[in-house]
């Protein structure tokens, strides 16, 4: 009985989580003006739900942001949309990699970020020293993940959207992941950091209650 309490209330914080993400993902909150660049924050709820739910939550809520990043794609496909929808591409093969880099890459964030948090936990370290790292962690998982595959995987469809040689691609995929990813990874730190601590005490209350 307390087990189907605990994973009732497991199934519907997640179900809660990922109503958070689809919003993000499909209104102008999920975007922050940095002071040069426009930073996602639909990632923050996935790495929050991942220290708060365990690793298997992160990855349903990765999944469900990667689930949106493909629809997004196909309907109102930009200039890399071809990296993030699999009807863009040219075959099944090219279909897999889209996928991989628009769902599985995401769902790489809760998964990193739940062991991570899991893993420092374990050494007790302070929710304040923890909660910054596992944000920051979570988000350049995204980022170097992303642009890390599609180097390896779409290097040349990359390239021809740039409209620069094959042997520009990893300059510009570094300047992505420094000018775009870090800047992330920092908003991610800090709001992981307050939105989490804030989130960590009520879910213990929570739990207390429910014992």
């Amino acid at each position: 009985m307390e087990k189907s309490r605990k994973d009732t209330r497991w199934m519907v914080s997640v179900a809660l989580m990922a109503a958070i993400v689809i919003l993000l993902a499909n209104t102008p909150l999920g975007m922050i003006q940095l002071p040069i660049i426009k930073a996602t924050t639909v990632h923050i709820p996935v790495i929050i739900g991942a220290v708060l739910l365990g690793p298997l939550a992160g990855a349903i809520l990765g999944g469900v942001f990667g689930v949106c990043s493909m629809i997004s794609n196909t309907v109102a496909p930009t200039l890399l949309s071809f990296a993030f929808s699999p009807f863009l591409a040219e075959d099944l093969i090219g279909a897999l990699k889209t996928l991989w880099i628009a769902v599985g890459c995401r769902v790489l964030i809760g998964v990193v970020a739940g062991w991570l948090w899991i893993g420092l936990r374990k050494l007790r370290l302070s929710p304040w020293i923890a909660l910054p790292v596992t944000g920051f962690v979570g988000s350049l998982t995204n980022t170097v993940f992303v642009m890390g595959s599609i180097y390896v995987l779409l290097a040349s469809q990359y390239a021809a959207a740039k409209e620069v040689a094959r042997g520009a691609v990893w300059g510009l995929i570094m300047t992505t992941v420094t000018a775009s990813g870090i800047p992330e990874a920092i908003a991610a730190a800090v709001l992981v950091t307050a939105l989490g601590r804030v989130l960590l005490v009520f879910f213990r209350k929570q739990m207390a209650a429910a014992c």
